[in-house]
């Protein structure tokens, strides 16, 4: 299973790491046993009498030897699983060459457990088929060297049998390890594909509410605006007043504004993206226009990402704050600034309440109020603030109120 990307999941990639653990963890357990091998393949050498006629005598046998002892511990050693597949035959063929000359020199020894380890080792590392091979042509150049050294056929077979056991328990652990890896692969896959089908059936709900929310706000908004049309030729024709004309444009930009909003709200129901500081400047601007506050956007420091949660509810808190000040201080001049830091971003709203509309003005909210702001109220935005560990504050101040959110960079 991947992802979009390409990569393997998480869930696959943990079971491919668990597999590759439980290996070095067997090895671990093994690698005692083949220390005692090289101890007992090394008491053998320097115990049993050698092969009479032997040209270099304890030399060569020395030279086997530590050629023998070399290679086992490098295919023993816990940094042998990261090694090329390449340079691994090389360490298991000259491990096994080394024990079939160690037979050949003491053929009345132990040395043929040399040969056996080298089975081993080829069948549990290496491909099925180049391991049988390799262990194959071990097994029979021991046999000749056995014979030739005088062994009997009795003893030549139990070695050709010792090692065809060796072979096969090998075989065995190592196909039921690859089938324990395998099942577990395949869990995580199914895992996956468990989810991946989640998603696909969350989607195909959200788009079904989308698509419902959208014919429905669509309808009930789009017959608003016409009437609204309506009742702005009908003030022109009457000969209203300028605050009625005045109210029916604002309730008419509102629910354009409201169209706007209801498409963005499809929109993130849909996967599209949400409004965020980026559409502070909107925002405001829209306030100015339809609300009729006197609001301004400053923006400080160097901007930098943030994420689509934080960014969302430092939008939601400007829309709140700026409704509030509408709401309870229409006319008030309002201002919202943006302020980056190297560690956390600020987020300040406020409205000034000296001069001739001051707080408690008895000028009337514009109307369309109730249902415009945030939608949680700055209490239920502090809530959702805290979990991203940002904080919300709000209270009055000696010209007017301000609200302050701050959240991690």
């Amino acid at each position: 299973m991947t992802t979009d990307l390409g990569r393997p999941s998480n869930r696959a990639a943990d079971a491919e790491a668990t597999a590759h653990e439980r290996l070095r963890h067997q090895r671990d357990l093994l690698r005692p046993l083949g220390w005692a091998v090289i101890a007992v393949v090394t008491a053998t050498a320097m115990t049993t009498p050698q092969t009479p006629n032997l040209r270099g005598g304890p030399a060569v046998v020395t030279f086997a030897l530590a050629g023998y002892a070399a290679t086992t511990a490098i295919a023993i050693s816990g940094r042998f699983l990261d090694q090329p597949r390449a340079v691994q035959v090389a360490v298991i063929a000259v491990m096994g060459a080394t024990g079939v000359g160690l037979v050949v020199l003491q053929p009345r020894g132990a040395t043929g457990l040399a040969v056996g380890a080298a089975v081993w080792m080829a069948i549990t590392r290496l491909p099925l088929t180049l391991g049988v091979v390799l262990a194959v042509a071990l097994t029979l150049g021991q046999d000749v060297a056995a014979l030739r050294g005088g062994a009997t056929t009795a003893a030549v077979l139990a070695a050709t049998l010792l090692n065809a056991l060796l072979g096969l328990v090998a075989y065995v652990v190592s196909a039921a390890r690859a089938a324990q890896n395998r099942t577990e692969l395949l869990l995580a896959q199914l895992a996956d594909a468990q989810d991946e089908q989640a998603r696909a059936a969350t989607l195909a709900e959200r788009g079904r509410i989308a698509a419902e929310l959208h014919d429905v706000l669509a309808h009930c908004l789009s017959g608003a605006a016409i009437q609204l049309q309506g009742a702005r030729v009908l003030a022109a024709r009457e000969s209203a007043g300028a605050p009625v004309r005045e109210a029916i444009e604002r309730a008419s930009n509102l629910v354009n504004d409201g169209l706007v909003n209801a498409r963005a709200a499809v929109g993130a129901l849909r996967g599209e993206p949400l409004p965020g500081v980026a559409d502070l400047d909107r925002l405001v601007a829209g306030f100015r226009r339809n609300f009729g506050v006197p609001a301004s956007l400053t923006v400080q420091g160097r901007p930098h990402p943030l994420g689509a949660e934080t960014d969302l509810l430092l939008y939601r808190a400007a829309q709140e704050a700026l409704t509030n000040i509408a709401r309870y201080a229409p006319g008030v001049p309002a201002f919202v600034s943006l302020h980056y830091q190297s560690d956390r971003t600020c987020l300040t709203v406020r409205n000034q309440s000296s001069g001739p509309h001051a707080s408690g003005s008895s000028i009337p909210a514009p109307p369309g109020l109730a249902t415009v702001g945030g939608g949680h109220g700055l209490a239920g935005l502090s809530e959702r603030l805290e979990p991203l560990g940002g904080s919300l504050h709000a209270g009055p101040r000696p010209d007017g109120w301000q609200v302050d959110v701050e959240v991690p960079a």
